[in-house]
């Protein structure tokens, strides 16, 4: 398979970029050597190879979901630089 300067002229459209005339050629040789690399790769015998998720063995860790105490009001405003009634004051974005 290989793509056409029309196909390439497509994906710029796509991609909302405007490219030239020798930018259009220049694409599409690049396009259509990456797509002669990924030919060789699908002579690749790949049968014998059990398929994979992750090349190494990961697993989530996950901590349990423990209920513990919370910080009072107090506590959780002491470092906020301006509070007003038990809130975070914080400067106005709108007027």
């Amino acid at each position: 398979m290989s793509l056409s300067e029309k196909e390439v002229e497509h994906i710029a459209e796509l991609a909302k970029i405007k490219i030239t005339e020798k930018e259009k050629k220049q694409f599409t040789k690049q396009f259509n050597e990456i797509l002669q690399f990924f030919h060789q790769l699908d002579e690749i015998d790949i049968s014998l190879i059990k398929p994979t998720f992750h090349v190494v063995d990961i697993k989530n860790r996950f901590r349990d979901d423990n209920i513990e105490p919370t910080l009072s009001s107090d506590e959780t405003l002491k470092n906020a630089p301006k509070t007003e009634k038990n809130f975070v004051k914080a400067p106005k974005l709108f007027d």
